[in-house]
């Protein structure tokens, strides 16, 4: 992620995840930004790597 409009994209598609409360990034062009997913339950970790696929952009671990 480079920009606001990154951040933006990769926080809707989390925040429309089934029981996701919030979403917060850490911005850091140029590298992996971190990105924190708080949510009631567990998530599948599948469901939220497809979210971050369809912002465009790749989740690495």
């Amino acid at each position: 992620m480079t920009c606001g409009h990154c951040v933006n994209a990769v926080t809707s598609e989390l925040s429309a995840v089934a029981g996701v409360q919030d979403v917060t990034v850490v911005l850091v062009p140029g590298e992996a930004s971190a990105v924190t997913v708080v949510s009631a339950e567990p998530l599948d970790p599948s469901v939220v790597r497809a979210a971050v696929d369809e912002a465009g952009y790749e989740l690495v671990e």
